[in-house]
């Protein structure tokens, strides 16, 4: 027969273990109730946001939208010319960018991941990811609108592009980080020199996050307004010259939208729905070419 105190132990063992498992069932069911309110709550406002820009949007999409200029207040026109800078300022700005974030997510990954430039590099990185777009806005105002003594596409290209670099180097130096060293080591013993390692392997594995991380940072330089406002500023008018201010749809938007006349804040929300539409298509159009095959 059993001991009636080691029963007893076993007992007590067995009610503290099934205690312990419902603690844990409650804990996890709050945890798990409370992280289901708090994405619901991010999604009303998603869709919320969503909804308001499609409605809105929608009733102003004409083909005057897309081929006349902005109009005076209580006239007919369209964002022809703020669609085509911003289009200018944002390609121009991705060219730019890219190919020295690119670079630099190399350089911290492949060569010379511990090293003291490394790490400052890094730190200098995440403040310039962290910096609020205003702040970049105005040291290119500092540096190129005020020596130069005029507002240009040129100063908003080069604000835009200081935008666009932190965000692909972080993504491309963690996009390589997650490539085995496998792939590395076995191209490594054929013989194969390392930037060709780099090119034809790692790039190659670690390409969808990289694309990914460029279409991240299209999608935030896409509705920037203050840096625009400090150096590109605006312009009624069409203009391809680099050299003088142009017009760019968040500035045409943000000017709309604080006006108080209806066809203005009409064209601000046909922009605003460009601009959701652009970098949706570019989210889409990103997720199909980088496809597992």
């Amino acid at each position: 027969m059993s001991h009636p105190d080691s029963m007893a132990d076993a007992q007590a063992l067995m009610l503290t273990r099934q205690a312990r498992y419902a603690s844990r069932k409650r804990t996890n069911t709050i945890a798990l109730a409370l992280s289901l309110a708090a994405m619901a709550f991010g999604v009303f406002w998603l869709i919320w946001i969503l909804f308001e820009t499609i409605r809105q949007g929608l009733g102003g999409m004409s083909l005057a939208l897309l081929t006349q200029m902005t109009p005076p207040p209580n006239e007919d026109g369209g964002i022809a010319n703020a669609i085509f800078g911003s289009g200018l300022m944002v390609l121009l700005a991705t060219f730019i960018g890219t190919p020295v974030g690119i670079l630099a997510g190399i350089y911290l990954a492949e060569y010379d991941p511990r090293g003291w430039l490394a790490a400052v590099t890094r730190f200098v990185n995440d403040i310039l990811l962290s910096a609020p777009s205003i702040v970049i806005g105005l040291f290119v105002y500092a540096v190129v609108v005020a020596r130069f003594k005029s507002f240009s596409a040129w100063a908003g290209i080069v604000a835009l592009a200081l935008l666009v670099i932190p965000v692909v180097i972080r993504t491309t130096e963690n996009m390589l980080a997650l490539v085995p060293p496998s792939l590395r080591e076995a191209a490594y013993a054929l013989g194969t020199p390392k930037w060709k390692v780099i090119l034809m392997i790692t790039l190659r594995a670690a390409q969808a996050g990289v694309i990914t991380g460029v279409l991240l940072a299209v999608a935030r330089i896409s509705g920037e307004t203050a840096p625009l406002l400090f150096t590109a500023l605006n312009n009624q008018f069409w203009n391809a010259d680099l050299a003088k201010p142009m017009a760019s749809l968040p500035v045409t938007i943000f000017k709309f939208a604080m006006s108080p006349y209806q066809n203005w804040q009409q064209l601000a929300w046909a922009g605003v729905f460009l601009i959701t539409v652009a970098v949706l298509g570019l989210n889409i159009l990103a997720r199909f070419l980088t496809r597992q095959k």
